[in-house]
């Protein structure tokens, strides 16, 4: 008989958004003053799309991450309903790639959170941004902002204009096109390639596929963040597939409007600096949809063949 011993387990999956337990990163959570807060997370040493390369964890393990912590403490710090929606307005991140290094156990991360500009409606929080330190091993592994809002269902559906319903749309969605090989975009599976080629080399389609198991883990009605992030890391390495894989170490992204899936969205990449160093270099990609920026972003794309 276990006695007197904490045992590790997950938040609830509803509180972040995920259907499957598996795709739930978050450990724990605990208040430290009025608004901040400690959050605990696990990754694992390996997971299928979130792919180990080199030895090394996905980037993009850690926006999955600030995803999750900032919907749970939505819901548990500050109440939001279960059922209300959450949408981003910006992004950014830097991380340290050193910490980044596979283990011979799961990485057990600390998250350290402070709330700003936190704005109620009717008690509700309707909008706030999060800075998040990242901890790892007690060595500062990288750092994130988020700012975001909080969405009724009734304001939501007003807002979606008749697109709010996530089955009937995921399930309209037309068939993505055929993806560029997977050395242009990085990736070991055809099925986690998130572009389309086009005449133009800096130029793709957004290839959204709903029948993905972690990037739709449940119907949604529009194109998520995470697809998003990830069409800005394979355009960063398609514009030079052929140096290794390089892999975002700090990203800046903001998000204008919902991208979604009934029109083509077009992501387009240009170098924006001389070399950062031997095996860094900048990108900017932007996501254009019915002739408007559905999201912008800069990324700083490394080697992490070098690290």
């Amino acid at each position: 008989m276990i006695a007197d011993r904490a045992l590790t387990t997950t938040v609830a999956r509803e509180y972040v958004h995920r259907a499957a337990l598996s795709e739930v990163l978050l450990t724990s959570w605990e208040r430290a003053g009025a608004d901040t807060f400690t959050v605990g997370a696990q990754w694992p040493r390996s997971h299928g799309f979130y792919t180990a390369e080199h030895d090394m964890h996905d980037p993009l393990l850690l926006c999955e991450t600030v995803r999750q912590c900032g919907m749970l403490l939505s819901h548990t710090g500050y109440g939001l309903p279960l059922g209300h929606h959450i949408g981003w307005s910006r992004l950014q991140f830097a991380l340290n790639p050193h910490a980044m290094r596979t283990g011979a156990k799961p990485a057990e991360i600390t998250l350290h959170v402070t709330c700003s500009d936190v704005r109620y409606y009717r008690s509700v929080p309707a909008s706030m941004t999060m800075h998040i330190d990242a901890v790892r091993d007690d060595s500062l592994l990288g750092w994130a902002s988020i700012r975001f809002g909080n969405y009724s269902p009734a304001l939501y559906e007003r807002l979606r204009a008749g697109r709010a319903d996530a089955s009937r749309m995921t399930e309209s969605a037309p068939i993505p096109p055929d993806p560029v090989s997977r050395s242009a975009a990085g990736r070991r599976q055809s099925q986690d390639i998130v572009l389309a080629p086009t005449r133009e080399r800096w130029r793709w389609q957004l290839r959204v596929d709903t029948a993905h198991p972690v990037l739709f883990d449940h119907p949604l009605d529009h194109v998520p963040g995470m697809l998003l992030l990830e069409s800005v890391r394979q355009a960063g390495h398609a514009l030079e597939p052929s140096r290794g894989t390089m892999m975002p170490t700090a990203m800046d992204v903001s998000f204008n409007r919902y991208v979604e899936f009934d029109t083509p969205c077009w992501v387009e990449a240009e170098s924006v600096s001389p070399e950062l160093g031997g095996s860094r270099r900048s990108v900017r990609v932007n996501g254009l949809q019915d002739g408007t920026f559905a999201f912008t972003a800069t990324a700083e794309m490394t080697d992490m063949t070098s690290i």
